[in-house]
């Protein structure tokens, strides 16, 4: 008989004391641990207090039946963590058979059952949850190659060499950046490229939740914390036991959690909400925001020591308007993944696309480059990606001067904001018009001479073509 899976624990769940007593005795005699359960209430209590590896469930209890457990596991076990089920009954039917595989049972034994036959089910049981596990170990993997950090652009290699130097620590890393710079993905990468990568990479948004609700998706509940906790809950720090959890937006974490986040860091335990006992946990936490943490800091709006735990490694990300050079291989990776998304025949980018791509400011970062793509894809007629499918904004244009967007001077005062603008503009033009100051006043509707004295008075330029 084949060997059992090494530390596998068993949860045996029967109302008749005397089946318990001799399936404990026999599965510890074949080496497994085990927990035990006289109705279906008291095994959900066990399966989130102990987290077994398989169920032994007998279909007809008090209280809660074995249909009733299942699905109840079906609605509150998240992708991932499901846990095989083999159904036993002394009612062995065909109908009682179906719907609880129907419920997510793996296998179905009627009593009285032969013990060894059961062990034999057992093992099987077990080896395909290990199998599962490892495929979706290796799904995340393809997942995480399929989401390439793509980039060539010495400001780009030396982030990824970085963070790639950084992966292989529990270091704490604080991720900065403007909004769509691709914050999440390099977290995602860093845990695939560290020594936890088979085990959960957990993701919340400190922003989108309030507090209360930050707080349970955080350390979860125990069971009558509030009005309408029927159950226990774990969060999703306790989710993420073994691997990585990603704080997006940390910067806008209430105080008050921030004081519960620090215990975690500091000392590798918390308490669920409404609950005494403590919470053992192995993370690596790596949080990211948009936001002047050192400000936030001075004004009283973050605290200090998190702030030190945090910022161990600090990585910024470029925004893409310093990324000029890997514009045009990000949209063709964006516009490779949308047509086989799509299902679509090949496509390509027209010249004067990937002209309007590289002239454009992108205030939305790799984001909003993804989404464009995507649009055009998705509206476009044939092979061929033109740039008003793009759909972009002028007043979100370079202006020829390769210093990003419009946008920076309009926090200026007000004399300075225009003098900016008015030489925004002009570079625009003379972009537009490949240096030919004659082309540029005419579209300027402006007459040469006096556009050339600006040119000249601006300094904008002294290396324009001459006027044809």
């Amino acid at each position: 008989m084949d060997k059992p899976i090494a530390k596998a624990k068993i949860l045996v769940v029967d109302d008749d004391t005397d089946i318990i007593t001799v399936l404990r005795d026999r599965l510890e005699a074949l080496g497994y641990g085990t927990v035990c359960a006289g109705d279906g209430l008291h095994a959900l209590e066990l399966i989130e207090q102990e987290t077994p590896h398989l169920m032994l469930l007998d279909l007809e209890m008090p209280r809660l039946s074995g249909l009733d457990v299942l699905k109840r596991l079906a609605q509150s076990r998240p992708p991932g963590h499901e846990m095989p089920v083999i159904v036993m009954t002394a009612h062995g039917t065909i109908t009682a058979a179906v719907q609880a595989m129907k419920q997510g049972a793996h296998d179905f034994l009627t009593k009285p059952f032969d013990v060894d036959h059961l062990a034999i089910v057992i093992t099987k049981a077990l080896e395909r949850a290990s199998l599962a596990r490892q495929v979706e170990c290796l799904r995340t993997e393809i997942e995480a190659r399929y989401a390439t950090i793509v980039g060539q652009s010495s400001a780009m290699k030396s982030v990824v060499e970085m963070a790639k130097r950084t992966a292989n620590s529990d270091a704490g890393v604080l991720l900065l950046g403007e909004s769509g710079t691709g914050k999440e993905l390099f977290a995602r990468s860093m845990h695939q490229w560290s020594p936890r990568r088979a085990m959960p990479f957990v993701v919340i948004n400190c922003v989108a939740l309030t507090e209360t609700l930050l707080e349970n998706e955080l350390f979860g509940h125990e069971k009558g914390a509030f009005t309408g906790a029927d159950r226990l809950q774990k969060g999703k720090i306790e989710l993420a036991d073994g691997g990585t959890i990603f704080l997006d937006e940390i910067g806008d974490m209430p105080m008050p959690l921030q004081a519960k986040l620090l215990r975690v860091l500091q000392d590798h335990e918390f308490q669920r909400v409404g609950g005494t006992r403590t919470v053992k946990v192995n993370i690596r936490v790596i949080a990211a925001t948009n936001k002047d943490l050192k400000r936030a800091v001075k004004d009283g709006r973050f605290r200090e020591d998190l702030f030190f735990r945090l910022n161990v490694v600090t990585l910024t990300l470029p925004p893409l308007r310093d990324r000029t050079d890997d514009l045009p291989r990000l949209a063709e990776f964006f516009l490779s993944r949308h047509v086989r998304e799509t299902k679509k025949g090949p496509m390509r980018l027209a010249p004067d696309t990937l002209a309007a791509i590289q002239r454009y400011a992108w205030p939305g970062n790799v984001r909003e480059l993804d989404n464009a793509i995507a649009r055009a894809v998705v509206l476009s007629e044939h092979d061929l990606i033109t740039p008003d499918l793009l759909a972009l904004s002028p007043w979100d244009s370079p202006a020829g001067s390769g210093d990003g967007s419009l946008a920076p001077y309009l926090d200026l005062p007000y004399h300075d904001s225009m003098e900016e603008h008015s030489m925004a503009v002009i570079r625009h033009a003379l972009d537009r018009a490949d240096g030919n100051q004659t082309k540029a006043a005419e579209r300027l509707k402006l007459q040469r001479t006096y556009l050339a004295r600006l040119i000249k008075q601006k300094g904008i330029s002294d290396s324009e073509p001459p006027a044809s």
